[in-house]
């Protein structure tokens, strides 16, 4: 099997060598797994890609690539230039640090890097690692994905619904923020919504007198309905949600062209 990984951390994010271990294990003795990512941090920029301005790319071992672009960049340099054609049977995005799960997945790059592949028509999983008080105090904080995530990637894999629609289904999974030994089972979660909270901005003037503003997240542990992503992630469970890129509000549409006609 041929696995391209990305991320939104960025190519020397610590994430990312937990996605390298679990992407070997999925690809086998015989595979392949190629590392397209941006060469710096990207947090934050959902599916955007770099349309008005070029990106340069760089390699920097065999099959490890960074480029000055998106996750979703990094998909369309990986597939278009990188492979040169040899399409990678598998794209994963992440290991985030902090989870994507709720609204956060509107914003996320890690998300952005699979949403590109699915629509390139390739299966595409984004994995995220929520943090905690729990995560704070292990050696490593990532150690829940890593012991995880190649099982669940290899569930969805064998297991999962994989359409060939236009809007192709893609999995969005967060690790919950607890040590490995704790997590208590994997859910299959719709996306939630946190309540009473959400991105804003805060002032801070600078030393030459002007003003910047920094744009900052709300509580991240604030529960959403039960059984929805950041539900479960924070009862200790893996959360594994299906995707698709399509936005339209399918349940509405009718009713509005009965209102319209």
């Amino acid at each position: 099997m041929r696995i391209l990984i990305t991320n939104d951390d960025g190519i020397n994010a610590p994430g990312l060598e937990v996605l390298t271990e679990i992407a070997t294990a999925i690809a086998g003795p015989g595979g392949e797994v190629w590392t397209v990512a941006p060469a710096f941090e990207q947090s934050g920029v959902g599916h955007c890609i770099s349309y008005t301005h070029p990106m340069m790319i760089a390699k920097l071992a065999p099959r490890r690539f960074a480029a000055e672009g998106s996750p979703a960049d990094c998909v369309l340099a990986a597939i278009y230039d990188v492979l040169q054609g040899a399409r990678p049977d598998l794209v994963l995005s992440g290991v985030n640090r902090g989870n994507n799960a709720a609204e956060n997945v509107l914003y996320s790059g890690t998300i952005g890097g699979a949403m590109e592949a699915a629509l390139q028509g390739i299966p595409a999983i984004a994995l995220s690692q929520f943090m905690g008080p729990e995560t704070d105090g292990l050696a490593d904080p990532f150690e829940t994905a890593r012991t995880h995530g190649a099982a669940v990637v290899r569930a969805l894999l064998e297991r999962g619904i994989w359409t060939g629609d236009d809007y192709r289904t893609f999995y969005n999974v967060n690790f919950p923020p607890v040590p490995a030994a704790a997590v208590k089972g994997t859910r299959v979660a719709p996306q939630g919504f946190r309540r009473d909270t959400s991105f804003a901005v805060e002032p801070h003037i600078s030393p030459s007198g002007r003003k910047f503003l920094w744009i900052k997240g709300g509580p991240q542990h604030t529960p959403t309905l039960p059984g929805s992503d950041a539900a479960v992630n924070l009862e200790g469970y893996i959360a594994v949600t299906p995707m698709r890129a399509d936005l339209t509000a399918h349940d509405l549409l009718a009713d509005l062209q009965a209102r319209l006609a």
